[in-house]
């Protein structure tokens, strides 16, 4: 089974509410080697990336991090902001300078939550991306630990 891209937003969401979203988006920069988060802290906000490249990864008892998956240009960092209890389901780091447009979550969950058309796309964006990282997990865990094999079902 081959992996598709993680949904981006341009393609997601239709251009009023992308516009809409946008003007709540500041620009920031990590510097490579940079955490933007790790698994377990408060999730108050996520981020969309312009340039660079951010490994999100998963802790692994008794090893070092596993990285899930590389995200580029276009994509969105974290999703656990949306969802209660607000808490990162992975851990970030910048694998190489990143330029981003960051998001306060609180502002968009108000947002989503005055614009209920807004509000289900971006869910539903959410979502999506979700069952993307979901699967990308499953898939570099069974690769890293798994006896040879025995990958995904058929």
């Amino acid at each position: 089974m081959m992996a598709t891209s993680t949904p981006r937003m341009g393609q997601a969401l239709p251009a009023v509410h992308r516009e809409r979203l946008m003007r709540l988006a500041r620009q920031v920069n990590f510097s490579s080697g940079t955490r933007l988060f790790e698994e377990g802290g408060h999730a108050d906000r996520f981020w969309i990336v312009r340039t660079g490249t951010v490994a999100l990864d998963m802790y692994v008892p008794g090893r070092r991090p596993a990285v899930i998956e590389t995200l580029g240009f276009g994509e969105l960092v974290g999703w656990s902001w949306l969802f209660e209890p607000h808490v990162w389901q992975l851990g970030a780091e910048a694998a190489t300078p990143v330029r981003a447009l960051e998001f306060d979550a609180a502002g968009v969950r108000e947002l989503c939550g005055t614009d209920a058309a807004l509000g289900r796309e971006v869910g539903l964006w959410v979502g999506k991306v979700l069952a993307h990282r979901l699967l990308a997990a499953r898939t570099r865990l069974l690769d890293l630990y798994a006896p040879h094999g025995s990958g995904l079902p058929r």
